[in-house]
């Protein structure tokens, strides 16, 4: 596994990276108030929160809207820019981009919410560590939902595990020292 090959796949990945990553800092900002709202409605399931207060709609709404985007972008980078044509794994001007956007950011958020909703049966709260599932639910819901429709090889999908992985603690550990995040992890 060469560098190139490390950011090809984090390359690939950056709407559902972005996807991740929109909500917090949109709350933190307090953009789209109207939108912070529960996705569970508050509701119970067993005598524990559905989801939780933290999963709103502002996460389901803005977070793919950011993501799509991202995709635009790339298809942008791709056309203008061979050094993107060399590490990109597909010709971003020959797929259906807002499918694959559509996917890939879907995808994000239900792997996010799907271990909201496990950690929740498991009793812990949010912001408890749930390791290594905090760090790279994302990463298996895009998995689930772009692996059917794209051939994207297990190394990719191993690779962004592991990176995706050190770059959340990475940044979960500068956001603590800079005062910016309350957790450590």
């Amino acid at each position: 596994m060469n560098f190139q090959f490390i950011l090809s796949c984090f390359y690939f990945f950056l709407p559902a990276y972005f996807t991740n990553m929109t909500p917090s800092l949109a709350a933190s900002a307090g953009v789209l108030k109207c939108l912070a709202k529960p996705v569970d409605f508050g509701k119970k399931f067993r005598g524990e929160p559905f989801l939780g207060s933290h999963k709103t709609w502002l996460g389901i709404v803005l977070g793919p809207a950011v993501g799509i985007l991202i995709t635009l972008f790339q298809v942008w980078l791709f056309s203008k820019y061979s050094f993107v044509r060399e590490i990109s794994f597909f010709d971003y001007q020959k797929i259906n981009i807002l499918f694959f956007g559509f996917l890939i950011t879907l995808g994000a958020v239900s792997g996010d919410l799907f271990f909201a909703f496990i950690k929740r049966r498991l009793k812990l709260k949010p912001g408890a560590r749930f390791l290594p599932f905090d760090q790279i639910n994302y990463v298996i819901g895009a998995a689930v939902f772009l692996t059917p429709f794209f051939e994207i090889s297990i190394k990719v999908w191993t690779t962004l595990l592991i990176l995706t992985f050190l770059l959340h603690v990475i940044a979960t550990q500068l956001g603590f020292i800079l005062g910016l995040s309350r957790n450590k992890w």
